[in-house]
């Protein structure tokens, strides 16, 4: 099964590098022009398959936003999509709208919890959330894919995502960067040996669309193409 998933477009709060999580902030122009250049890079891509393609979005305004506009640019009707919440961003609680530096200031004991075991660590706040707890909704929707797959979601479901298919370590999966700008290969793989394109290094794959150096990391039974270098 091939799964593209692909980044949101960059917000104001991404530049500035705030805990973003699952407050409904819009992409700035940066953010709209690379949802446009990534639909003209898929477009390219998937060629005459694309009608075999489900196309699904996090609910969110700037992934469904990335998603229409990405969809305008490769011919496509901009609302023929669906969404679903399993692919929220994590929840940051009541971190979300602060910068770590901001954090460090005033709770440094909790940044360096974070520090040392950010994969498990739950900021403070009711509905926060830990990429473990996240992995666990992003897992039941990975589990429910039964088609080629247009997926526009975030940087910390991307990461869980890559975890559950290649058995990353967690602390591995929970520092890589997931770009917005840099678009990954399709290689037709066979069954024994499928590939995760991401942007954490093991080994380079070819570069296509936007440049930027890409990696590689190995899966065992299913194919997911990162398109899309700023963390939530």
């Amino acid at each position: 099964m091939l799964i593209y998933v692909i980044r949101h477009g960059q917000t104001a709060w991404n530049a500035e590098r705030r805990l973003q999580g699952q407050k409904d902030i819009p992409m700035n122009a940066t953010g709209l022009e690379q949802a446009r250049q990534n639909g003209i890079a898929l477009a390219g891509i998937l060629g005459d398959t694309i009608d075999q393609f489900d196309f699904v979005a996090s609910p969110l305004g700037r992934t469904r936003a990335t998603m229409e506009i990405m969809r305008t640019a490769m011919g496509l009707p901009p609302l023929a999509y669906r969404t679903d919440p399993r692919l929220v961003e994590i929840s940051f609680g009541d971190w979300e709208g602060s910068t770590i530096k901001e954090l460090k200031a005033t709770q440094r004991e909790r940044v360096a919890e974070r520090n040392a075991s950010k994969w498990d660590f739950i900021p403070p706040g009711d509905d926060a959330e830990s990429y473990e707890i996240l992995s666990w909704r992003t897992g039941s929707w990975l589990n429910s894919v039964d088609r080629p797959t247009v997926c526009v979601t975030h940087g910390g479901v991307i990461r869980t995502l890559f975890q559950t298919i290649a058995d990353l370590p967690k602390s591995t999966a929970a520092e890589g960067a997931i770009p917005q700008d840099q678009n990954h290969p399709d290689r037709n793989l066979g069954a024994d040996d499928r590939l995760a394109l991401g942007s954490a290094s093991q080994r380079c794959a070819q570069q296509v669309g936007l440049g930027c150096e890409r990696a590689v990391w190995p899966v065992r039974s299913r194919e997911v193409a990162a398109i899309g270098a700023y963390l939530t």
